[in-house]
């Protein structure tokens, strides 16, 4: 049906006619030939009138051009094809915007058009009679919002909702109920499926199966079995909650804005030498290589897939796991494609139990869409090119903990094979006192003609000739796993049975992604997980060398096994009388060193939104930390366990400790130089020898031997932040949030998860309605930089008025073009600032929060430290003629932060008092930046714009109390200044040492029959 006349001149014959045809057609279709609802741009459908008064309307008025598919006058939906889908220019407002989101979704309501007629109705009815701002849709997908973000409780909700009626006009048309309102905004969502399966994980109730009862592996009824062993028929024992991820990937590309994203990869990222996006790294381009046709369509996916357990119930004495599986979409910008909007949760696996290996039984429906949608595609309609086009998606990596990697990989992660990238390579050895198994013999991965390669009393007693294993390929990998056969089911005693070789002892089965035909041609199919490898390492380390118990890895067991292995017998178990006392290693904390490193911990402030605060996690009296989360290990390994063991343990030991803390810093950065990634790794494997030689084999766990293949990945991959668990974590977090009943902790979440996917979507159509899933920086309240509270208009002292005058005088750039332009804020700046200035005690700009060190020393958090670089002129002495030009740092503490008036136009600058960088500032033999805070300078220009200010925080040194350590806080943003939010910048942290030495420069002061084991000045331990 020709619908073209609905954009024409009404005053045209074309007009004339289809107007004509429009109200035949809708004669036709009516139940009472002598009303129709009128389409004309005042009454939208809201009104049934004679058709000669329809006709009239839409001569005077104009058609409702939105209304392309004519349901209220008896069309199909299903019968427009959705090329004839055409957008229109809309006023602002939520009425006309709701009305186009209806109109961008009804190809979701083919086979349910009341659904998509109740959802229109919502989105023409106002709020009450003569409302013309909002209607019935706009308002719920506002509070909604609101309720979403700041985590309302329903009954809260609720609540709201009928206050918000009773304020109204009585005859008004918005929900009084959560339940209500749910109704509505669920039109919108997507819908999921639920999938019946056996309790034992045996089987799903579909296809070959659907119509069973009764499981065909194990026997076990497919009905809920009750207490009283009666089946209650009709509700099932076990339901595996289905996504489809099919139409969510239609409905993106439906967002005009989103559908632009996708393609960001393709037309905006910036192609050099260095990673910063998945798609500058091989990985992605061994695609586009060997499928070309694949990767010549920049709309094409590229995907990632998390799956983990969680406790929906907040309380670890609970053993109750469900499984989400959630996608992750590479296509979009850096700072879109972890956000919580474009977490896509597919599969929701039911609990009490984890699935385990048994989790591909699970995984086949979503792997079934994966087939297709590399197989065949789907055509989808793109919002942005306004064109259907045939998308295909790839799945790239899975991202999960070690165990998780385990039950996805069908690969052993534990014994003497345990390392996944080694295989049936792995160097492994049990220690038969600690019963655990290390994973030593690092040597391996140094150049051949390494010295510590000869050396055998500083290692384990024997020369290293051996290589590094080479990781095996997806092709070899699935030549091993072809023989194993997959019995599924916890009922099995057996999960797999294997041909009669070798080869496959270290695969627990064949892996389901091996039924996507390119699985096996990927250069990496599962990553390593960054967090839990930092974590893990970071309490192994600072657990040993505190002493922790619990978390130390020595002991009497640990010292026993040296003597079972004959080396160092130095630090083997020691007899005194009846007492065992265990000689103090060279790692080995002494009290004294123990309670100064805590008290660091302890009075530590930092920035606030750097990190949890450690006050809470020190306790002074047992002198233990409690409580780490993930984060906390993050911040104290890239950046303050080097500063917190100063002048503490033999400086081999805290040389080496230093350098694993700078190899994950490095390895975190957002920006990576290709070219410097052979280095990092050689520093690494040399840093682990080094390890190797200070602390007992039970410290080396498969956690640390697995930090020696992530360079390897990242070279594969691209930035680790791409592939690590922490956006996935912290959504998992908000589906826990989800659950409001106990009894039933799956449905809360997948009826919460429709309801805020419905929201984000309505979210794309209204004026000011941010999106949920991708929060704006908490720090970026507004879009302009503002004073922190209220402000104090103070008369300052006229000296200090006209240095603060002077500085911005001589920094600003309009200055010395004065002579050819003078602008009109040069003219208002030329006139100086009033007398009174308006002080603060707290000011954000560039997204950083800032506040007076007065303002400090009340708070748990330092946001006063400042730093900032100048070009500075330097001389040898009064004779030297030819000084230079460098930058210098200078860093001081802001003590007044004031807004300059100069009428028409305000400049905050900060008053600060700066330490003296003659004698104030140094730099020693690590790499430290040191400062002393008491040794003051350039008081006579103590001012900077606040546009200049860099954050940096201090903390005291350790070794001496008189100086500080110089922290730069991390606030620079990826891309986009406005898209970082706070939890992305608190990831990437500076390193605090600048230019520490590389690592040979240790290795060559250390001899193969230096004694470097036993602390002499240590305190022992003793063992009843």
């Amino acid at each position: 049906m020709d619908k073209t006349w609905m954009f024409v001149d009404r005053t045209t014959s074309k007009y004339d006619d289809g107007v004509d045809s429009f109200i035949r057609f809708a004669i036709v279709n009516s139940d009472d030939s002598n009303v129709i609802r009128c389409p004309c741009t005042k009454c939208r459908n809201a009104k049934l009138l004679h058709p000669n008064v329809v006709k009239d309307h839409l001569f005077v008025n104009g058609v409702l051009e939105s209304y392309t598919t004519w349901f209220w006058h008896g069309e199909n939906i299903s019968s427009v094809p959705i090329e004839e889908k055409i957008e229109s220019d809309f006023e602002v407002g939520d009425g006309l915007n709701t009305v186009e989101m209806v109109d961008a979704v009804y190809r979701d309501y083919e086979t349910k058009p009341d659904g998509f007629v109740k959802l229109l109705s919502d989105a023409e009815k106002p709020l009450y009679s003569g409302c013309t701002t909002f209607n019935v849709l706009s308002t719920l997908v506002r509070l909604y919002n609101l309720k979403t973000k700041h985590g309302w409780t329903e009954n809260s909700f609720s609540e709201l909702l009928s206050l918000i009626g009773d304020i109204l006009p009585k005859e008004n048309s918005l929900p009084t109920s959560i339940y209500e309102a749910k109704k509505t905004l669920s039109t919108p969502g997507m819908q999921y499926t639920k999938i019946h399966a056996c309790p034992n994980d045996c089987i799903l109730y579909r296809k070959e199966y659907e119509n069973s009862v009764v499981c065909p592996k194990c026997g076990l009824s497919r009905w809920k079995v009750m207490k009283n062993h009666k089946v209650k028929e009709g509700v099932p024992a076990n339901v595996l909650w289905y996504f489809p991820p099919i139409p969510r990937f239609r409905r993106m590309f439906g967002t005009k804005e989103i559908a632009k994203d996708l393609t960001w990869h393709d037309n905006k990222r910036q192609i050099d030498s260095y990673m910063r996006h998945p798609a500058d790294s091989p990985a992605w381009k061994v695609v586009d290589h060997k499928w070309p046709d694949f990767g010549s369509e920049p709309r094409n996916l590229r995907l990632a897939l998390s799956a983990d357990g969680v406790n929906p119930f907040s309380n670890y004495s609970t053993q109750y796991s469900c499984w989400p599986v959630i996608l992750a979409t590479y296509n979009l910008p850096p700072w879109l494609v972890m956000k919580r909007k474009f977490m896509m949760l597919t599969l929701l696996i039911s609990g009490p139990k984890q699935p385990g290996n048994d989790i591909d039984v699970y995984l086949a429906p979503l792997i079934d869409d994966l087939k297709e949608l590399w197989e065949v595609g789907v055509d989808v309609y793109d919002a942005y090119k306004k064109e259907v086009f045939n998308l295909k998606a790839i799945l790239l990596w899975t991202i999960n903990d070690f165990p998780a990697y385990g039950n996805l990989s069908g690969c052993t992660v534990k014994g003497y094979k345990a390392c996944p990238i080694c295989g049936d390579n792995t160097v492994s050895q049990r220690l038969e006192c600690s019963k655990k198994i290390s994973y030593c013999g690092h040597r391996k991965y140094l150049p051949r003609g390494h010295k510590f390669r000869k050396q055998k009393k500083a290692f384990d007693g024997n020369e290293e000739h051996g290589l590094p294993p080479n990781p095996l390929s997806g092709e070899e990998v699935f030549e091993k796993v072809s023989g194993i056969h997959n019995e599924w089911g916890k009922s099995k005693k057996r999960k797999a049975t294997r041909n009669n070789s070798d080869s496959t002892l270290s695969w627990k089965k064949k892996s389901i992604f091996f039924n996507l035909e390119y699985w096996k041609h990927l250069y990496v199919r599962h990553c390593l997980d960054v967090m839990h490898i930092e974590k893990n390492v970071c309490e192994s380390l600072i657990g040993t060398i505190l002493g922790i118990p619990g978390k130390s890895k020595d002991g009497l067991s640990a010292r026993e096994d040296l003597e079972v292995m004959g080396i160092r017998d130095e630090l083997q178990p020691q007899k005194e009388g009846e007492k065992t006392y265990l000689p103090a290693a060279c790692y080995n904390m002494s009290r004294a060193e123990k309670k100064k490193f805590y008290t660091t911990l302890f009075e530590l402030k930092v920035p606030e939104g750097y990190s949890s605060n450690f006050k809470n996690r020190v306790s002074m009296d047992e002198l233990k930390l409690n409580g780490l989360k993930s984060h906390d290990c993050h911040t104290l390994i890239q950046q303050l366990l080097p500063i917190a063991i100063r002048g503490m343990l033999p400086k081999k030991v805290r040389y080496a400790i230093t350098k694993l803390c700078l190899f994950f810093n490095a390895l975190c950065n957002k920006v990576l130089d290709v070219n410097t990634l052979d280095g990092i790794q050689e520093e690494l494997v040399t840093t682990l020898c080094l390890l190797e030689m200070y602390f007992l084999p039970s410290f080396f766990d498969v956690m640390v031997h697995l930090t020696v293949h992530l360079i390897h990945e990242v070279k594969l991959c691209g930035p680790v932040w791409f592939r690590w668990m922490y956006p996935f974590e912290r959504y998992m977090k908000v589906l826990k949030s989800y659950v409001r009943k106990g009894n039933n902790v799956e449905g809360c979440i997948a009826e919460c998860y429709i309801a805020e996917e419905a929201l984000e979507y309505c979210a794309e159509y209204l004026k000011d309605v941010s999106a949920v899933g991708v929060p704006r920086n908490m720090n970026n309240l507004s879009s302009d930089d503002h004073g922190i509270g209220a402000g104090n208009v103070k008369l300052v002292d006229l000296k200090l008025l006209n240095q603060a005058h002077q500085y911005v005088l001589e920094n600003t750039n309009e200055v010395e073009e004065y002579k050819d332009n003078i602008s009109s804020n040069m003219r208002w700046i030329s006139h100086g600032p009033q007398h009174q200035v308006i002080k603060y005690q707290g000011y954000m700009i560039n997204g950083v929060r800032f506040h007076t060190k007065r303002h400090d020393d009340e708070h748990c958090y330092q946001n006063s430290g400042v730093s900032v670089v100048a070009n500075t002129m330097l001389i040898s002495s009064a004779k030297d003629k030819n000084p230079i030009i460098v930058d210098m740092w200078y860093y001081g503490v802001i003590e007044e932060i004031w807004l300059l008036d100069y009428n028409a136009l305000k400049i905050p600058v900060f008053k600060c008092d700066w330490v003296k960088n003659d004698g104030g500032v140094k730099v020693d033999d690590l790499g430290f930046t040191l400062v002393d805070l008491q040794r003051k300078g350039h008081k006579n220009d103590p001012f900077i714009f606040a546009s200049q200010a860099n954050q940096v925080f201090y903390i005291e040194d350790p070794e001496n109390p008189k100086w500080s350590c110089v922290i730069e806080n991390s606030h620079e943003k990826f891309g986009n200044s406005n898209n970082d939010d706070s939890s992305d910048k608190a990831m990437n942290l500076h390193f605090p040492a600048k230019s520490i030495p590389l690592v040979e420069t240790i290795v060559n002061t250390l001899h193969d029959d230096e004694s470097s084991y036993v602390r002499l000045d240590g305190e022992p331990m003793y063992i009843d």
